[in-house]
This record gives structure tokens, C-alpha cells and sequence, in this order.
């Protein structure tokens, strides 16, 4: 990502959504954008690992777990995948796990936080579908740009 998301709002305003929730940095890349794919789940990470299995092309995949820290939706084994497969990186409205080795990892990763519990495997949830995190909506084919300052949604 070449332009910080302070500066980006500075010049676009409005046309940005900003996500108030502070969600943390888990990543290597600290700066990461891209068109967003998303996922709605709930403690269950089956459908997720599907998608980061899948070509990513530089896309942004947003998880909405529901704001769940009881089980970790992705640690280090369905990130590096998400790395192999061009994955620009993850947001996650939930936990991950596995912290010290997803920092090591070339992809943005925003969380709500970390539990080492793993989620379950029922494979619930949908994709591709509008979701709202925050009162933002992050809609597929959208554009989703996130740093440290935060994270900001074309409306």
C-alpha cells in the first residue's frame, strides 16, 4: 500500500468509510489494501480456510465472526496458506491465534484480538455476501484500505 490511510482520507473525505472499533495489527505487512471478498461465520473457520485456499489476486478477505474472542478463526497454518495463494491480507471480526508466527507472515492481518482455543469445524457461513462491521458495510468488490492508523471502506 503506497498511500497511508491518514493521507488517503485527507484527500478523499467522505467518499471513506472509517472504522471506529480499534481493531489490532497481527501481521508482517502493517499496510495492506484491496478489493474485498468477505465471509460471514461464526466460531466455525471451515468456509474462511476454503476461500484462502482459493487464487486471492491481491483481495482483502473480511471475516465477520460476530466479534467472538471465545475461538480463534485463523492462526498460522490457514494464514500461510492466504500468503500462498496472493492474499493481500485478512480482517477479522474475531480472534486469531498462533500471534508469533502470523508476525513473521508477508500479509496484513486485523483482529479483534487472540485465543490460543481453536474454532469449530461445521462449516457454517456464507460468502460473498455485504457485511457490517462497526456500522461500516464492506461489500464485495469494494475497495479496503488498512495500516496502523486504522481502516478505511469505499461506500
Amino acid at each position: 500500500m503506497s498511500v497511508a490511510t491518514a493521507d488517503l482520507y485527507d484527500e478523499r473525505g467522505e467518499d471513506l468509510q472509517s472504522v471506529a472499533m480499534q481493531f489490532q495489527s497481527f501481521g508482517g505487512a502493517a499496510g495492506f489494501s484491496g478489493k474485498i471478498r468477505t465471509v460471514h461465520c461464526f466460531e466455525d473457520n471451515v468456509v474462511l480456510k476454503s476461500v484462502l485456499s482459493s487464487p486471492g489476486e491481491g483481495a482483502v478477505l473480511v471475516i465477520d465472526g460476530g466479534g467472538s474472542l471465545d475461538r480463534a478463526l485463523m492462526g498460522d497454518m490457514i494464514a500461510e496458506l492466504a500468503v500462498e495463494n496472493g492474499w493481500a491480507g485478512v480482517i477479522i471480526n474475531g480472534a486469531v491465534r498462533d500471534r508469533k508466527a502470523l508476525a513473521q507472515l508477508p500479509l496484513g492481518i486485523k483482529a479483534l484480538g487472540s485465543n490460543p482455543r481453536k474454532s469449530t469445524k461445521g462449516g457454517e457461513g456464507e460468502t460473498d455476501i455485504p457485511v457490517t462491521i462497526d456500522g461500516v458495510a464492506f461489500r464485495p468488490g469494494a475497495m479496503v484500505y488498512a495500516d496502523e492508523d486504522g481502516i478505511l471502506v469505499e461506500r
